[in-house]
């Protein structure tokens, strides 16, 4: 399990690192859909999860260099679940549900938004064909009943708007402040 100082610290070491082929690093996309969160007053845990839905990215770089994309290489690096068992003891499981749902709920969104595919990124739409495709619909049926599914939905939603250069957002101290205060332990 790591810490809030560890997490402050791998944000400082990777943060920097391009985000898959997107105009803004690792730490803007974090800090884009937490702010996104934020603004449409979501709580503190989902703000937290919007904070940290990628940090598998930084957990388990599988970039070849800071502008390399995995996808590129036809390499799903299923980042949703890699950084769950770190994050386990640290974050409740609304935090842990939507971050392991998040991918999926690109495939639905894909399924129940006609629209949805053709607004998403070109790493997004690489991703997507990695991580399965779309949903069908029993399948979209069964996501959207999983505890979490919803907030996950909605990060979802922020992450594919938070890829903009140059938005201003609060500092990592904000909403590690804000991740404090739905950490299961204080002081973690």
């Amino acid at each position: 399990m790591i810490n809030l100082p560890d997490i402050q610290l791998l944000f400082a070491r990777l943060g920097a690192h391009q985000y898959s082929g997107e105009p803004v690093t690792q730490l803007e996309h974090a800090l884009q859909t937490a702010h996104l969160a934020e603004q449409s007053d979501a709580d503190d845990e989902l703000v937290t999860a919007c904070l940290l839905h990628d940090l598998g990215h930084l957990l388990n770089d599988q970039s070849i260099d800071e502008t390399d994309s995995p996808t590129l290489r036809g390499v799903d690096d299923t980042h949703q679940y890699f950084a769950l068992p770190f994050l386990r003891g640290l974050f409740p499981d609304r935090v842990l549900d939507a971050i392991k749902l998040h991918v999926d709920a690109k495939r639905y969104l894909c399924h129940v938004d006609s629209g949805y595919y053709e607004r998403l990124s070109a790493d997004s739409k690489r991703s997507l064909a990695l991580q399965g495709g779309v949903f069908d619909g029993a399948t979209a049926a069964a996501f959207i009943a999983q505890p979490g599914a919803h907030d996950a939905v909605r990060l979802r939603q922020w992450d594919d708007l938070a890829k903009q250069a140059d938005l201003a957002t609060p500092p990592l101290a904000h909403f590690l402040g804000r991740a404090a205060a739905c950490a299961l332990a204080p002081g973690r």
